[in-house]
């Protein structure tokens, strides 16, 4: 019986092919834009756990607040210099410490100016080998920096993938950077990350001499001995940055990180980001619910003799409405259909762009088949829904007056 209740209503639907598809617009524009936002936040998610996971669950990460986040009181925004890295590495639990340079930068090739970054690696064998560890650090083309090395750098591979000087860097060639010569001792791999692909590293002394910095540093990574200590360590660290600045508690002038406060950070912020697109998507899918709406209150006033025809022969009024609701459901699950397949294409579509254009992994589309059973089941759940007053209506019609009815 169900099954010529699905028979009959996918008749009356190929019947009526140019509206049934006008009406579907909403409901596969609302479920594409659901399906795309979904998989590529969902693999936005997944690429960030990645990059946390490289750098590891024993690190903790030591950055200078800025001017703005400085204690009350202040006159100078926090900073953190050689010195830090002597207090970190006798706090309990910290086995080695390294520090970093950050620093924008004026970049020259081919008469062709940008401004990027410059990040530093330290002169020490144990903390240069901590910063490449923690960055995954591999040369694509050419050789890495070696500690000896003077004058030269590496670049990120984003440099050649964008085409940001229209000619193809090779190693040996030569860069100005603040108007000073370096040449390029190799090209990095690409690693994920947006930033770090388009950075330029240089050893740590060449860099303090361009930039004429004597012994700050942007960053602080160090390495602790018990991961599962994490936090109680990263409260000693605080600790002992108080009592060398002679600060009290909540008043510290720098910020103690692990990954996993930081993963949190941005983990929060995607999901607050894709619940507002996905209810956006869903004024559409609302849209598409009136649109079913519309239609098959249309189809019951076409449809009035032929109801009346049913009811003569024996149907009933559940039999009626469970026809109309399945009708409705038809068009609210083909909707959800096509919308699942334009979502799946229009996320692969960013993901291919995405690497074409940034040479990154960063961006990418994960679809999962729960995803897709609950976009399914929940367009055809819209589409019921929305067929349920007309399909009542045409419930109660009378099979006399129905049969009259021109």
């Amino acid at each position: 019986m169900i099954s010529d209740f699905f028979s009959f209503a996918f008749t009356n639907l190929k019947q009526r092919q140019r509206r049934s598809l006008l009406t579907m617009i909403g409901i596969f524009i609302g479920i594409a834009a659901v399906i795309a936002l979904i998989s590529l936040g969902q693999g936005l998610k997944t690429a960030i756990n990645e990059q946390f996971s490289v750098i590891g669950a024993d690190k903790i990460i030591v950055m200078p607040k800025s001017a703005a986040f400085a204690p009350p009181g202040s006159l100078a925004p926090g900073k953190i210099t050689k010195d830090d890295i002597k207090l970190l590495e006798n706090v309990d639990g910290v086995e080695l410490a390294a520090g970093r340079l950050l620093e924008a930068a004026r970049v020259e090739y081919n008469d062709i100016v940008i401004i990027t970054f410059l990040v530093s690696l330290p002169e020490d064998s144990k903390e240069r080998e901590l910063i490449s560890q923690v960055n995954t650090y591999k040369a694509k083309e050419g050789r890495m920096l070696t500690k000896n090395d003077r004058g030269k750098i590496m670049i990120g591979r984003s440099f050649n993938l964008k085409g940001t000087f229209e000619k193809q860097l090779m190693p040996g060639n030569n860069l100005l950077v603040n108007n000073k010569k370096f040449e390029i001792a190799g090209i990095l791999d690409t690693v994920g990350d947006p930033e770090r692909d388009n950075s330029i590293l240089m050893n740590e002394e060449d860099m303090r001499e361009l930039l004429e910095i004597p012994d700050e540093y942007n960053v602080l990574i160090a390495k602790i001995s018990n991961p599962e200590d994490i936090d109680f360590i990263s409260e000693n660290i605080k600790k002992a940055f108080r009592k060398d600045r002679n600060l009290k508690e909540g008043k510290e002038d720098i910020e103690v990180q692990t990954p996993q406060q930081l993963l949190n950070s941005f983990n929060a912020i995607l999901n607050i980001v894709q619940a507002v697109l996905i209810g956006i998507a869903g004024i559409s899918l609302l849209v598409g619910g009136i649109g079913i709406m519309n239609t098959m209150y249309t189809s019951v006033v076409e449809r009035t003799k032929e109801i009346g025809i049913l009811k003569a022969i024996g149907a009933t009024k559940k039999d009626i409405m469970t026809l109309f609701l399945i009708e409705s459901g038809m068009i609210g699950l083909v909707g959800g259909i096509i919308g699942v397949i334009i979502g799946i294409a229009l996320s692969k579509g960013v993901e291919f762009a995405a690497y074409q254009a940034f040479g990154s992994s960063l961006i990418r589309a994960e679809v999962n088949s729960t995803m897709i059973i609950f976009a399914l089941i929940f367009s055809f759940l819209v589409g019921t829904i929305s067929g349920l007053m007309p399909a009542k209506k045409a419930a109660e019609l009378h099979p006399i007056e129905a049969l009259r009815y021109e």
